[in-house]
């Protein structure tokens, strides 16, 4: 008994792979872009600079910690290890949680935040001169559309769904 689906995968075409394709450049080339720019300034890598303004724009500049992995898409075991790395740079501290003794709160030390003001005006530069300036208005509107309906579609509401940060 052949197992396998009868049904013939729905390829890509021409113009779908070359939009494919062009996304996955531009992508691996932005984020090593951002990644060269933080490493070089702040001795850090672009995802531990996005928990540090998670944290920054967050009441009292702490959240749970499944809260922030669910803010930055990621799993609880990357975001425990970005912590454990963040703690040691003394830019994050960890508290337990009073109300849930399983829980724990990522907090944005004074000094973690002293690194984020004095990183993020090149960061913005490195964002602006990668993406923003090489796009007319209406090019980053459509772009900025299509990256929502995206995200929006690949974080169904489900009780079940397999999210990053349900892992």
């Amino acid at each position: 008994m052949n197992t396998a689906s009868a049904e013939e995968p729905r390829w890509l075409n021409d113009e779908e792979q070359r939009i494919w394709r062009a996304y996955r450049h531009a992508t691996t080339l932005l984020e090593d872009h951002l990644d060269r720019q933080l490493q070089r300034d702040a001795g850090m890598p672009h995802i531990y600079y996005g928990l540090l303004v998670q944290l920054a724009e967050a009441p009292r500049r702490q959240l749970r910690m499944t809260e922030l992995a669910m803010s930055a898409k990621i799993t609880r075991s990357r975001l425990s290890h970005a912590i454990a790395r963040l703690e040691k740079s003394g830019w994050v501290r960890r508290e337990d949680c009073p109300s849930d003794k399983r829980g724990q709160f990522a907090i944005l030390t004074d000094e973690g935040f002293e690194v984020l003001r004095r990183t993020a005006p090149g960061h913005v530069s490195a964002v602006r001169q990668a993406l923003f300036d090489r796009l007319t208005p209406d090019q980053q509107k459509a772009f900025g559309d299509a990256m929502r309906i995206i995200a929006e579609g690949l974080q169904p509401k489900d009780a079940g769904a397999d999210l990053p940060w349900l892992r």
